[in-house]
């Protein structure tokens, strides 16, 4: 199973693939996630074609339960962040389970 990557990796990726330093990419990197902070925090939506749409959804107040006292009480309304994939990364992480899967399958087929 592949490593997760986190903001000093993805730092360390674009770095070797672009020959910038690493804190030129940092700077970089942190921008672009306090541009997209903004939008949402304006409530605009922020669009990148082919890898997803970063958008703000509204939740209403509702009614909900307290689980320890089975007492009701309001769940306020709140705005909350949500990443919608594009095609291109749809496809992308598609493909790459179609991959992952045809071992396993050729593995079990040998069995």
């Amino acid at each position: 199973m592949a490593t997760d990557i986190n903001k000093e990796a993805l730092v360390e990726m674009v770095a070797g693939k672009t020959g910038q330093t690493k804190k030129e990419i940092e700077i970089t990197v942190d921008t672009i996630v306090d541009v997209i902070m903004d939008a949402l925090h304006e409530d605009r939506k922020v669009t990148i074609a082919g890898f997803g749409t970063f958008k703000v959804t509204h939740r209403a107040s509702r009614e909900g339960i307290n689980p320890q006292t089975k007492e009701r009480i309001t769940i306020g309304a709140v705005n909350t962040p949500k990443f919608t994939a594009g095609k291109r990364l749809k496809e992308a992480v598609r493909s790459q389970v179609k991959k992952s899967a045809e071992p396993e399958a050729a593995a079990a087929e040998a069995m």
